[in-house]
This record gives structure tokens, sequence and C-alpha cells, in this order.
């Protein structure tokens, strides 16, 4: 076989070495444009993790690699005054010339002929080429050529960063947060020999701008970076290396192969230097593609498929990790100055959202019982309820006030649609469903979307608020929930618009009533989908009505005795039809800018809160985005919680999509929390965050880290009703159990094997 790699980077080098080994007898060439010691940037950085795998994949360079690299197991975060550092983690950093030094002398020896200073122009200029791999990294001029084939999608991102080096080595990986009169800066800094390190200087576009960067050169940059960082570089000098300010691309394609050539490395993906995998990304690259080719003999194109197949998930999901890690830092002018240094540092240490609260715990016992103290006095101080110390209780296990209601935990039932009662009226089904969970030890259960009219349910199966019966039945629930549990219990009180007068989904989701419909209302006159009943859009009239619906449902709240009540603004149903832009059309005073948008849902919010007690709290569900070009974005989520906090709603509870049929929403673990996170931290008010919740690691991990104050959990409880009292027992953690269920403290669970 005849193989050319066009790029002799990591990516490119790494597989020609491994193809070698496969099959002796391949023909391989490898064409790089610059000279074997002329790179870009200083060093790479690989986790232990990473470094197992090369070791099974060749174990020569391996052995080369570990021979020169430094090797730590701490993370320092220089913040304020203040530094924080965390342990057990394990990395190991290389110059990057010489990893690719290594490489070079490896492939040689195997008999990979590699031709320096060669430019080549593409594909064509190897016809008898059996394989072609495009390892030309970032600014792939064959990706480029060949666009309309691999169909490659590039975000730009909005810091600034410039690659530099410094004679200082540091002992950790090193982050520093600095303020300067510009704006805040941000390092990353790593060892990769015994007297060097990679020092990464990061900064928002704002702040680059008013520092005057946007006009320095080379030297000036070093000038300004050394005198900044003077006290953390300590006498030790920077060091340039094609150091220019540069905006990092997220890179991705539609297609990673055609015909028999092949993206790979940096050309096909980038994952930001945050979590150092660019380099790790690139040789896995080269390992999969490698044992694609060992499993498709003489079939290269079947091996450029199954190489995508089985390679592309695991791409995806670390460019998804490093994505997440790439926006922290670029707002995490979000954080500073709103968290303390233990705090800050956990959210950093979580901010990619694959290393989790028990992760952490088993790497740094100490610094997580430290997190763990700290988070429970806080909760202690701010909710006055007794938290015992000794040791303290997992973040789930903290207590929360809001207004008057102090909750026993930070977990919640979400309002999850049952469609299984008479006319509004909620039955036995009810009373088993919110119960079992009250007992199953969540600190909250909210009750269903719960319409304030007949008009404003969804299907003829949603419960309601709307008649004097409805009081009696929910007070039923309400009473047994309040007598058997320390749970406090919540409605959300709803109206559903103009995506009402539907069937029950197990008869057809969306689907129009047959029979027995009614007239539906909405901000504008747009069906929810074709073939649905076009709303009426709400004259002045209507919206005194609905308001008074509203009004009415939260005083039989009262009367049932709930202990909360939420007001629901999000998936599209009335209130949000008033919010997002895709689906209020008007011209009047309640149509327009965000402002006008929320006039009528917070005259709603008004009037409910005139009339329900002080001394209990408000929440207001909201979708934090449409997913739809021209819906509400998060910026928009931030500016409606913002008016809704100086309204004196207590909590939001921030949702996501459903407003339109055709969003584009991006599902995923935890997808829904990043909203929440900004919601919380930048518009300043209390958030419940929802969205594929499913661990008690992931929920300590989302409250320590500031992201939300009550994780509220749906098809996790329909599975498991006691999905509570589980987390509490697999950490050790005592929750009382009704007296009831004494016996259980007598036994032990064991797994089915």
């Amino acid at each position: 076989m005849k193989i050319v790699s066009i790029g002799g980077g990591p990516a490119g080098l790494y597989f020609s070495i491994l193809a070698k080994k496969a099959d002796p007898s391949s023909e391989i060439l490898v064409v790089e444009r610059n000279r074997p010691d002329d790179t870009f940037g200083f060093g790479v950085v690989f986790s232990d993790e990473t470094l197992g795998n090369f070791a099974e994949a060749d174990a020569e360079s391996y052995q080369a690699i570990t021979d020169a690299f430094a090797h730590w197991t701490d993370i320092d975060i220089h913040y304020g005054e203040q530094v924080v550092t965390s342990t057990g983690h394990g990395f190991s950093g290389l110059a990057r010339v010489k990893l690719l030094n290594i490489l070079q002398r490896r492939a040689t020896d195997l008999g990979v002929k590699i031709r320096f200073e060669t430019e080549a122009k593409g594909p064509q200029d190897f016809p008898d080429a059996d394989l072609i791999l495009a390892a030309d990294g970032v600014n792939s001029g064959i990706r480029q050529a060949y666009a309309d084939r691999f169909g490659p999608r590039l975000d730009w991102r909005k810091n600034k960063f410039v690659w530099l080096g410094t004679t200082r080595p540091h002992p950790s990986f090193t982050f520093h947060f600095k303020n300067h009169e510009s704006g805040l800066f941000r390092v990353h800094a790593y060892q990769y020999d015994r007297t060097n390190s990679t020092f990464i200087v990061e900064c928002a576009q704002t702040t680059w701008k008013r520092a005057g960067l946007d006009a320095a050169d080379e030297a000036q940059t070093l000038a300004f970076c050394e005198k900044l960082f003077a006290a953390e570089l300590g006498g030790h000098r920077l060091q340039a290396n094609r150091s220019i300010w540069r905006t990092f691309p997220t890179i991705s394609n539609d297609r990673w192969s055609f015909d028999n050539v092949v993206l790979m490395g940096d050309a096909l993906h980038t994952a930001h230097f945050s979590i150092g995998s660019g380099t790790k990304l690139a040789m896995e690259d080269a390992i999969a593609l490698a044992d694609a080719l060992k499993a498709h003999p003489g079939d290269v194109r079947g091996a450029l498929a199954s190489y995508e197949k089985v390679r592309r998930p695991q791409v995806e999901a670390i460019q998804r990790a490093a994505q997440t890690s790439l926006e922290w830092f670029e707002d995490v002018e979000r954080y500073a100055g709103r968290f303390d240094p233990l705090e800050f540092a956990f959210s950093m240490l979580t901010r990619s959202m694959r290393i989790t609260h028990t992760n952490l715990k088993l790497r740094d016992p100490g610094y997580v019982g430290r997190v763990d103290l700290d988070f429970a006095r806080k909760a202690a101080g701010a909710s006055g309820a007794e938290v015992k110390l000794d040791p303290p209780p997992p973040p789930m296990f903290t207590p929360f006030r809001l207004r008057g209601m102090t909750l026993a935990n930070r977990i919640a039932v979400s309002p999850m649609c049952q469609y299984s009662a008479e006319d509004g009226t909620p039955d036995d089904w009810h009373l088993v469903h919110l119960g079992s969970r009250a007992i199953g030890g969540a600190g909250l259960v909210i009750a269903e979307a719960t319409d304030v009219s007949a008009q404003g349910r969804i299907t003829p199966g949603c419960t309601g608020l709307y008649k004097e019966a409805h009081v009696g039945a929910w007070k039923r629930i309400v009473d047994f929930v309040h007598a058997n549990s320390a749970a406090k219990i919540a409605v959300q009180i709803a109206h559903a618009g103009r995506k009402g007068a539907t069937c029950v989904p197990w008869d057809g989701a969306d689907k129009p009533l047959p029979s027995g419909g009614w007239p539906l209302l909405s901000a504008s006159a747009i069906p929810y989908k074709p073939g649905s009943q076009t709303p009426k859009a709400m004259d002045r009239a209507d919206m005194d009505a609905v308001k008074a619906d509203f009004v009415r449902a939260a005083q039989y709240a009262e009367r049932a005795g709930f202990d909360m009540i939420e007001l629901h603004m999000a998936h599209g149903y009335l209130l949000a039809s008033f919010v997002s832009p895709l689906t209020n059309t008007r011209t009047d005073e309640y149509g327009g800018d965000v402002d006008r948008r929320l006039r009528f849902p917070l005259e709603v919010f008004d009037a409910v809160r005139a009339v329900w007690p002080q001394a209990k709290p408000i929440s207001v569900r909201i979708s934090a985005v449409d997913w739809k070009e021209g819906g509400n974005t998060p910026d928009d989520a931030v500016e409606i919680a913002r008016r809704l906090k100086a309204r004196g709603v207590d909590i939001v509870d921030v949702s996501a999509g459903q407003t339109v049929p055709d969003g584009s929403p991006a599902y995923g673990r935890l997808f829904q929390t990043p909203f929440s996170d900004r919601v919380r931290n930048e518009a300043g008010i209390a958030t419940m965050t929802v969205g594929n919740i499913s661990s008690w690691a992931d929920c300590n991990t989302i409250l320590a880290a500031g992201r939300a104050d009550i994780c509220v959990l749906a098809r996790g409880h329909l599975y498991d009703p006691y999905w509570t009292r589980h987390a509490a027992y697999e950490q050790g953690y005592a929750m009382p159990w009704p007296r009831q269920y004494a016996a259980t403290r007598s036994f032990t669970p064991r797994e089915s094997r």
C-alpha cells in the first residue's frame, strides 16, 4: 500500500509509525512544509490516561516520550490573593519540538520517508497513492480546497489568546486570573521540560482592545505580559514563537473523507487548549485509523467509513467537553468577584462536566472535604437550619431557603404531566405519584402543569385549579405529603395557549382533538403546527380574563396548602407565547422588544404575587433558548431573569426550547445546566436546573460549582421514586426513613450479578 501524509505533525507522523509497523511492506511518505525543528508553540500536555493509550499502540515511541516528559499531579488556581491547590490529577508535559523529533526518528527508523520544506498542493500531487492523509493543520489547504466534500464548520471564538513560553518551570498545571485596568486576564501554564513552561495568556476581546494589544507586535506583547505578570514570573522572562494574538477556531466537519482522502488532527477537529486535547486527539486519530485499516485489509474506503463511525462519537464527546471548558474561560468574568476562591476553583476544575464532585473526591478527598464544609456552612447560614458539619453532608443534602420555606435538601421532582385527571380533578394516581416521590426523599415535589381554566388545558386529562372541587382533591395530596414526609410541595400553574385542545400523548402527541375541543388563545394568531387550530390573538378583555384565572388558581393553591407556586412561562404555552419573538408578532404595547413582550406575563405575575402569601415563594419557569433563528437566546434569558428578579420572583426554573415544533435543540447530558449557570450568575437570582440530570455526582457538582441552587429531576424520578434516598445511601448519608419503613435499618441492598 502507498500512503501519503500531507502534514508532518503528530497525527501524520504517528499514523505513519503505526501503519508501517502493521505492514512493513507499505510505502509511506510524509510531506511537511516546515523544517524538522520548526513548529508553532512550545509544549504539549497529556493526561496519564492518554499516555496509557500510547503505550499500547507503540511501546518504543511511548518510552522515548516518557523519558523526556515532565510529570505533575497538582493543579494550582491563583485567584485574587489566594492559591487553591487540587492534587491527584496526573499530567505530563513535553516540548512540542521534542515530541516531533521523537516521532520523526521513530518513523525514519521504521522506513517512513519524510520530505521537509516541501509544499504539497493536494491529493492531485500523488495520483498513485492508495491513501492520502490530510493532516495539514488548523489552516488546512486540503479541507478548504475540498470544502464541498468535507462540509467544514468553523466557529471563531470571541476571546483572544497568545501562545508564549517562559524560563520559569511550573511544577503544577497553573492558572492565573489577574485583574488589570483594562479587564481580567487568564493564564494557562504548564511545564514542558525541567527548565521551561508554556505560558498562554487569554482575555476577552474588549479587554484586549482596551489594553492596546490589538495594535501590539510580538515585542510589545512580550513587554506587556512580562510587566503584567512580573510577580508570577518571579524574575523569569517570557519567550516568543510566532506569538501573535489569535482567536481560537472550533473546527468540525460533516464528512471526514472522500475517495481515498481523509482528514486527521487539527485539520479535522480542534479542542480548546484549556483541556489540552489537540495533540491527544491527533494521535488517537492515528490509532483509530490504523486499527480501521487492520480490520479492513485491502478496503481503504471501508476502513475510512469504519474509522469515522467508530471515532466520531469519541471526538464529539471530547469536543463537547472542550467547548464547555472554552465557554467557561470566555465567561469567567461571570464568576470573578462573585465567587470566593474555593468555589471559584471548584467551578473551574469541573468546568468541562467530565470531572465531577465524585471524581475529584477520589483524586483529592481533602480538597473536596473543604469544599463540602464551606458549602454546608453557607447553606446553614443562609437557611437558618441546623446542619451537621463533622463530617459535612454532600452538597445535595444541605438545606435551602426561599422566603419562609426551607427545603431539607436540594433535589426536586420536576412537574411531569400525567394526563390522568377528569375535568381537571386529580385522583388516586396523582396521590400515589406525588406521595411516593415525597416519601422517596426529594426536598421539593412540584405537581404537574395545572391549568387555570378548562380552556387552558393541554389535553382533557390535564389537572386544574379552576373549580372548587379541585381544591379538596389537591388538599388531600398536599396534606399527605406534609403528614408523611419532610418534603415541600409546589404546583405549577399554567395556561396551554396555542398548544391546547390536543389528545393525550398515547393517542397522539400534539394531535388536535377530533371532537370536544375548545377555542385557543395566544399572543398572536399563529398555529403551533400545520393542522393545529389557529388561536385567537388575545385582546384586552382576554388578558383580563386570563389574569383573573391565574389569580383564582393561586388562591385555590393557597387553600389547598401548597408551599410554593410556579408560574409557567416556558415551552411555548400561553405566557411563553408572549415572551418569544417567534410566537409574538404583535405591534401593540405587548409586542416588540423584550420589555413589551414581558408586559402581560409580568402583569399576571404581579396579580398572582398580590394574592399569594408573602411568606411563600413563587418560581417562574422560562425557556432560556428557543433553538431557532429569530427566537430568544441565552442573552435574552439573562435579561428576562433580571426583570423577573426586579419584580420579586424568588427563583427561576431554567428550562429550554419547546417553543416551536421545528426548533433544533442540542440535547446531551446536563444540556440545560449551562443556561441555569448563566442566569444565576449574570442575573444574580437563584435557579433550578433541569435537563438530563441522572446522577447524584452531577447534582453535587452542579450545586458546589454554583451552577444552580436546586437540581430538578424528571425521568430519574419516574424510574425510581426513591432516587433521593438511594443517592443518600450510596453516599453514606443518613437520611431518616418514615417510621413505617423502620425495617430498612437492617437491610443491605445487594447488586444482582
